[in-house]
């Protein structure tokens, strides 16, 4: 029984539901929130879904700044400039709307608004965030509009550091939002890639965590009712975008993926966490290309849990149906076989292979993969994912 400890966290308050962006007003007013500052992305500014939120907080008569210069893998220049709006406008807390990529940028800028030492310090190694000033953190309410990172009931935030090309996780118990509003009727306009990616971002959060050593039954149990979702329902929802029901349950899917690796992550993420910051690729569909190729690695330590995996989502034929299920699913969804096919006109040459796969087994997730991830083992991994 000694080996039984653990350390466990669970998320904030979670409004879910259709039209429930209704209450934003009624959710500033609980968090202490007067003059927030909207935080999204530049294709999302655009659309009618800002629009229609950004008049809630008009008929409200609140006042508000937007911010909007917002990467698809955020970088520190972005996180200055959100910092400055911030403050040029006085804004005393931050509504983060959007993916991943504004949810983490819009949690940073909050964070790191009131702290004296640069961002890097604050990275998720050891107890480095108690470094931070926790009073001078502002509130933050989180507004996810895509179902794959999870980053609305996340505690981190995951910034690209410029000139090493390398992804940092900051990471603090007070960047988890203080009310989440998960209102499925937002990801109905999601075009179909970027319903795929995230949902396959989703599907390898709670895959990985499932798979992550470590005893956590509570992650284990939602991470496996996370698969089901995603296998039952990112089908559909990237079928018919306007299917309501299959775009709430990726929604579920998606907080439950983010809630559940607290338990882990693995070689997934760690691959892709490199292709991602010197390529540029989506996240989630660069997890995707490499899921078949790291299960497999993985399989002599993972062949049991899969299989009861398997077994409970009602695929036959254990590890190797399970296998198979993943391949079908992508090729569903359109994810490229390969990384060629998701990175045009790459030409990798062995010193960028090399350069990937030393970052890749230094990167915060590969601890928690079941199998040791070396640097010959990366290297394989990334050739396979090239090759198929």
């Amino acid at each position: 029984m000694s080996k039984l400890i653990s350390k466990w966290n669970y998320p904030t308050t979670v409004r879910f539901g259709a039209g429930r962006i209704k209450e934003l007003p009624e959710v500033l007013e609980a968090t202490g929130i007067k003059k927030p500052l909207f935080v999204t992305d530049p294709g999302l500014a655009k659309l009618p879904v800002v629009a229609s939120t950004l008049k809630i907080l008009d008929d409200a008569k609140i006042p508000y700044g937007v911010f909007s210069d917002v990467k698809p893998n955020p970088v520190e220049s972005n996180l200055t400039a959100g910092i400055a709006a911030l403050k040029k406008g006085k804004h005393d807390g931050v509504i983060a709307f959007g993916g991943g990529s504004a949810l983490d940028l819009g949690k940073l800028i909050a964070f790191q608004a009131g702290q004296t030492r640069p961002v890097w310090d604050f990275e998720d190694i050891g107890d480095w965030w108690t470094r931070a000033d926790s009073d001078a953190i502002a509130p933050i309410i989180a507004v996810p509009t895509t179902a794959g990172t999870g980053s609305e009931v996340g505690r981190a935030g995951v910034i690209t550091h410029e000139e090493s090309h390398t992804k940092k996780v900051i990471f603090h118990p007070k960047m988890l939002p203080a009310i989440v509003i998960a209102d499925p009727e937002l990801s109905v306009g999601m075009p179909a890639f970027i319903t795929a990616g995230t949902g396959m971002d989703a599907l390898a959060h709670c895959l990985e965590a499932y798979c992550a050593p470590g005893y956590h039954p509570m992650a284990d149990g939602i991470a496996l009712e996370g698969i089901r979702l995603v296998f039952e329902n990112l089908p559909k929802a990237f079928a018919n975008g306007k299917d309501l029901t299959a775009r709430a349950h990726m929604m579920s899917a998606a907080a439950m993926g983010a809630t559940a690796f607290q338990k882990g992550l693995g070689a997934i993420h760690s691959l892709s966490h490199p292709i991602g910051a010197i390529y540029d690729t989506h996240h989630g569909m660069t997890n995707a290309v490499f899921m078949p190729y790291v299960l497999a690695f993985n399989r002599d330590a993972v062949e049991e849990r899969i299989a009861r995996l398997a077994n409970y989502i009602g695929i036959k034929g254990g590890f190797d149906g399970f296998a198979k299920a993943i391949l079908k699913l992508r090729k569903e969804l359109k994810v490229p076989h390969t990384l060629p096919g998701l990175i045009k006109d790459l030409d990798m040459t062995k010193k960028q292979k090399e350069r990937i796969a030393d970052m890749a087994i230094i990167d915060p997730t590969a601890g928690g993969n079941p199998v040791k991830l070396t640097k010959k083992a990366a290297l394989k991994l990334l050739e396979e994912a090239i090759a198929g």
